[in-house]
Order: C-alpha cells, then structure tokens, then sequence
C-alpha cells in the first residue's frame, strides 16, 4: 500500500507536491520536499520523478465480458468491403486460427457504407460446412452462414440479424467456461489499469450479480465496477434486494437498470425523427422499448432503490428518454446521446439527465453520420453543446464498439479527429480539462480516494497522437498499485539518496 507520493506535478501546475495518503484516502498535500522519506516503511513511499499526477480514470460504459472475448476473436474492423470481411475468414482459416473451435466467431466489421451486400451466401462460398457467426462492430448486427443460421434456429433471407436476434445470438455463441471469461476478464482489468483506468461501469447483457459476486470471492480488486442490470433480469434483481450503491463485495457495486430505446446508427436502426434517405424496413429507425412500456419499467426499478439509465441513439430516441425521465420528476442517465435534437439539448441539465457519450464514436461513424444523418451532422455527438447548456456529461467507450481506452475517448472529445483527417465539427471540441474531468470521478484534494494517475506528460500541453498513446506510469486504487512501470517503491534509504 502507497503512504506517500513524492515530487509529482499537478494537472495545470508548475511546482511539484508530494501527497500522503491514510486508510486509501488523500490526507495531505504539500509542496514536494515537505515529505520525510524515513518516515514510512520500505515500499510506502513512491518519487514519482515530476511526472503528473491525476485522478484515476473511469470508463463509463463498457461491456467488459464481451470486451474481453472480443480480445480473442478474429478482427473485421479492417473490411471496408463485405468481400473483404470474407477474405480475413478465409485467411484465418487457412492459417489454422480455428482449428479447435466447432464455430467460427469474429467481430468488428462495420457495413453501413460497404458496396456490396453481406449474405450468408456469400460466406457459404467460404465456410459452407462449419457455423459462422460475424459480430457487427456495434453490437447491434450480426452476419451468419447458412449452417450458423439452422444451428441457432433463425431465418433470414440475407443472414443479416438485427438487434435483439443479434443480441440473442451473440449470446447463444458464447460456450466458454466462467474460468475462461474470469481470465480474460482479469487480464482485460489489468491491461485497463496500465492506461490508468480505476473504474468502469459494465453494462454487460448478462445477469452480473452472479459473475461479480463470483469474482470478488476469487479475489478481483484491480478496478472499482458498478455492474448494470437488463429488464429481464428486473424481477430478479428486485427479489434478491438489489439497490444502486450497494456493494457485493470489494470494489464492486450494484449500478443501474439498463434499457435499450433504440438501435445504432451503423445498422440504420438508430430511432430519429427524419427518415434515413434510402429505402429502409424501418426508415425512421426502430423503437425498441415505447414510452407506455419504458415509464412504467423506469418507475419501478427507482422505487426498488434502482438507478436507470437508458440506450438513446438518434434523436427521437433521446427526446422520448428525456420525456420518460421528465415525468419521474427528473434525473437518471442516457447512454449515447449521439443524435439529439437542438430543443432538447437544454433538456439534460434542466431534468438533471446526465449524458454517458463514447467519443470514438464520431471517428468511427462519422462517414456513416454524413450519409445516413446529412444535414443533421452539425448536432451529431455534441458534446460542446451539451456541456456548455450545463449537462453532466461523462466518457465512455461502449468496449468492444471501441477500445477500453480513456486517453482515447480524451483525444477524440478534444481534437475530433484521428489518422490526419479534417476535424469532425471542430465547434463541439472541447478542452483536454474538460474532457479528463468527464473521465474521472475524484480530484487530487485532501479527503479523496486516493485513486490516482501518474503519466509521463502534460496533457494538458499533448497533442492528439500523444494523448491517444498517453504514457501511464503508476495507477493507484485507495492508496493500491494495481498498475507501475517506476523502480517503485524504492526504500527510505533509495529515495534519501535522490
């Protein structure tokens, strides 16, 4: 356990502190020198050599089961063709990457602008005699062979299977033993906190109770988690007593009831209030959960002690969130907020309605944006403009849409751009303070967790490249290494000498 960081630099400031720490908590601050070394035990005390010092970063909306799978499946996200995808099948057949597995799974790939059409036929010319299973990269699709489709009981004429078919099958794939997912998820929480992460809200399709429960008792403590809850698991959740804040255990807590409005924007299934400008089954969309259905669920999870927050992509979706949340008298949490109308963006600060947004997002889709939402792009993921109506707005990845990665969420908020392109609608960056302070939960002040950051620059002096690939050197959990790359932890006798 950590008592003291020394000779660190402030996010915005010049002369280095140094920081003690009591019971995990922040207990003083002072200029750096003031600290004693020889007054704590080998292993207490930390220099942390002038680099700066921060809150530990959360992100706040992953799915951290399927994040870790997605680790170790076959990446799509390279096809910018359906022919494409077939051809990384193909190739990872040839070079024997699914030898020992009866179904073939990948993920990533993302059609909304690709040319040619994704069919199970076409990838029977591949695979015509083992299950293939292609998971969309929003989660919201997914692309099966002929054999996938009898294997799982499902009918579609072009193998293409949206939202809540996709989610069932995604769900139908996974044969792996909880020792396997308790692995990688481990591993997935450690890679989290060498980039500095400390919490996460895992918004997982599963019931979490039980493989949290099951983690904390096999001794998981390298991120804080607060697991959400789905409305078929309500009745579940409600009878086993289960309330927002309550700890099951360690570092891990109940969080809200999560509901699903509408789709995505890449599946053209986002609910808007325009119609999408091509030929469409459901051409404004599809709503998912209808007002008559969505108040009275929201009612009862918060009369249960349960928090809500609620899936709203396009901006019908968002408004009818907004109204749903307006009628319970204000509060609760919209994930996305990807496309709202510009009478609506008051709305969040006024109902106290805070906006969970994914940044890498508008990288991901803003192409897919510019031809299925034309005209309407300028309020697509505006995060300036919610902030500066005085919404709480909070950063997020939505892992495996995109990486558990904070520093990059930070990058694509502040610069909206990556790989050398234009920016994004430049009018809704905002500031690198802004956005780390979306993706924290504490400050480095006396009486705070001490869920802490060191990094190797300044981010508030980076640009986009280096706050994307921000170096982390020590991450601390209340006072707890869970992540150091520094000589650390050097003894009373090594930090005299420096």
């Amino acid at each position: 356990m950590i008592r003291a960081i020394l000779n660190a630099r402030p996010l915005g400031g010049h002369d280095p502190i140094d920081v003690t720490i009591v019971d995990g908590l922040i207990a003083s601050i002072a200029p750096a020198g003031t600290v004693d070394p020889r007054g704590f035990a080998e292993g207490e005390a930390v220099d942390v050599e002038g680099r700066w010092l921060l809150p530990g970063l959360w992100d706040e909306h992953v799915h951290f089961t399927q994040w870790a799978q997605h680790l170790t499946r076959l990446d799509l996200s390279g096809a910018e063709t359906a022919a494409e995808a077939v051809a990384i099948v193909r190739s990872a057949i040839v070079h024997g990457e699914f030898e020992d597995e009866s179904v073939i799974i990948g993920g990533g790939f993302r059609d909304g602008l690709w040319p040619d059409e994704p069919t199970a036929e076409l990838l029977d010319t591949v695979v015509p005699d083992r299950p293939v299973v292609l998971i969309s990269g929003d989660v919201h699709c997914a692309w099966l062979n002929t054999l996938a489709l009898e294997r799982y009981g499902f009918e579609s004429p072009d193998g293409i299977l949206r939202e809540e078919e996709a989610f069932a099958v995604t769900a139908m794939i996974d044969a792996s033993t909880n020792e396997e997912l308790d692995r990688w998820v481990a591993q997935a929480a450690a890679d989290a906190a060498a980039r500095g992460v400390v919490g996460i809200v895992d918004l997982e399709m599963r019931w979490n109770h039980a493989d949290w429960q099951r983690r904390v008792a096999e001794g998981f403590d390298t991120l804080r988690v607060e697991f959400g809850i789905y409305p078929d698991d309500l009745d579940r959740a409600i009878e086993a007593g289960l309330r927002t804040g309550d700890s099951v255990g360690g570092t891990v807590s109940v969080g809200p009831l999560k509901v699903i409005t509408d789709g995505s924007l890449n599946t053209r299934t986002a609910y808007c209030c325009d119609p999408y400008p091509e030929e469409a089954p459901n051409p404004y969309g599809r709503l998912l959960v209808p007002p008559c259905d969505l108040q009275p669920m929201l009612v009862r999870a918060r009369d249960a002690g349960l928090a809500a927050t609620v899936h709203a992509i396009g901006d019908a979706a968002n408004r009818l969130a907004l109204d749903a949340f307006a009628a319970l008298g204000g509060g609760g949490r919209i994930e996305h907020a990807q496309l709202v109308h510009e009478a609506d963006v008051p709305r969040f600060a006024a109902l106290g309605v805070t906006a969970s947004v994914q940044p890498e997002h508008l990288l991901d889709d803003r192409d897919v944006a510019a031809h299925y939402w034309r005209g309407r792009t300028q309020r697509a993921f505006a995060v300036r403009s919610l902030i500066d109506a005085g919404a709480h707005v909070v950063l997020g990845s939505d892992a495996p849409v995109a990486h558990l990665d904070p520093w990059r969420a930070i990058a694509a908020a502040t610069t909206r751009t990556r790989d050398h392109r234009e920016p994004f609608h430049p009018e809704q960056c905002i500031s690198v303070a802004q956005a780390i302070g979306c993706s924290t939960r504490t400050r480095v002040e006396v009486g705070e967790p001490a869920d802490l950051i060191a990094v190797e620059f300044d981010p508030l002096e980076a640009d986009e490249a280096l706050l994307r690939t921000m170096p982390v050197a020590l991450t601390l959990l209340g006072g707890r290494v869970t992540f150091s790359i520094i000589d650390t932890v050097r003894t009373p006798v090594e930090l005299v000498e420096l």
